[in-house]
């Protein structure tokens, strides 16, 4: 066997072999564990350093670039679940290549029958959406006497970086984005639930007509999603008697709700004009984010050599499309 060298790790590989085909969890080895310490700890020294290190050997990306190490992996994905709200929501999943997902286009009609006839031909369509990569990067430039400060928390830099560039960045796409070299935003993937029924503005009658646009199995578990603007404009509508007519709770649920549904905010959608989709309804679990691969970090260092610096290119690969039309619909003003 590959990278074997004693009967203990012999006994390691043969015992997690056995675990996969009785269809065990996999649990990682002492030898694996052991490769990943060593990994994470050769990963941060060379970032520090810049010194090679015969350890990363299997993480180059071909390019300069590493591999984050699998820990440090989990903390960056959950630095962007932090404040992207559509990691909260959709389904997120890990590829390795460009995948294809067949989709329901339209509904098919159950019919009643008599006995012995023939079967009536659905007219269900079938269509397909295909996830593949965008490439997202941001940089970190950092000074030569920071880094020789051997208190420096480099991971905690590089983080930071993720929540303020890369989540902003990656929403942005997610929900509104041209889908040229970046994901196509979802209120382009969206139809139309209802318009409005004034010119540029938004009622509490609209968001009504858009939550029973949405058929029954998925408004039972669906949540609104709007822009900033949007949530001031609709919260400041009063009755005759100046009382407000949106009155959250905040107490009883512990975050917003409107008619029963949890209510998120986002910068990310456009402000109520004419024309635009400010608010989207639904069932957000169809909504697939796939990440290709892990995140790589590249240390640069001749290019900011002159200003006392080096800089860290953080990048990740990822692309997101909805599988399921009619589970999310969306309030366009007219």
């Amino acid at each position: 066997m590959e990278n074997v060298k004693t009967v203990d790790e012999l006994m390691e590989k043969l015992n997690s072999l056995a675990d996969e085909m009785s269809g065990k969890k996999k649990t990682p080895s002492a030898v694996e564990l052991r490769k990943a310490e060593n990994y994470r700890r050769a990963f941060w020294e060379h970032m520090h350093t810049g010194l090679p290190e015969n350890d990363l050997k299997e993480g180059s990306d071909g390019s300069g670039g590493y591999l984050v190490p699998d820990e440090y992996e989990t903390k960056l994905v959950q630095a962007l679940e932090e404040q992207n709200i559509l990691r909260k929501l959709g389904h997120v999943f890990p590829t390795t290549r460009k995948i294809k997902i067949p989709i329901v286009l339209g509904e098919g009609n159950a019919t009643w029958m008599p006995e012995n006839a023939p079967y009536r031909v659905s007219d269900i369509d079938f269509g397909q959406v295909e996830i593949s990569a965008h490439k997202l990067a941001a940089r970190l430039l950092v000074s030569d006497e920071l880094l020789e400060d051997s208190a420096v928390d480099l991971e905690s830099l590089i983080t930071e970086l993720f929540k303020a560039e890369m989540n902003d960045a990656e929403e942005a796409a997610f929900f509104t984005g041209d889908g040229n070299g970046k994901p196509l935003g979802l209120v382009y993937q969206t139809p139309v639930g209802t318009e409005t029924e004034e010119a540029g503005k938004i009622s509490m009658d609209d968001i009504l007509d858009l939550i029973y646009s949405v058929t029954k199995p998925f408004r039972d578990k669906s949540v609104l999603v709007m822009s900033e603007r949007t949530y001031w404009d609709l919260r400041k509508i009063r009755v005759h008697n100046g009382r407000y007519v949106w009155n959250p709770d905040l107490q009883k649920d512990g975050y917003d709700t409107l008619f029963g549904y949890r209510v998120y905010t986002t910068k990310n959608l456009p402000d109520p004009e004419s024309g635009a989709r400010p608010v989207l309804f639904g069932y957000f679990d169809y909504y697939w984010i796939g990440d290709r691969g892990k995140r790589v970090i590249k240390r640069l260092v001749e290019r900011y050599a002159d200003h006392g610096q080096v800089g860290y290119l953080v990048s990740q690969r990822v692309d997101a499309k909805l599988v399921f039309p009619e589970a999310i619909k969306a309030l366009e003003v007219r």
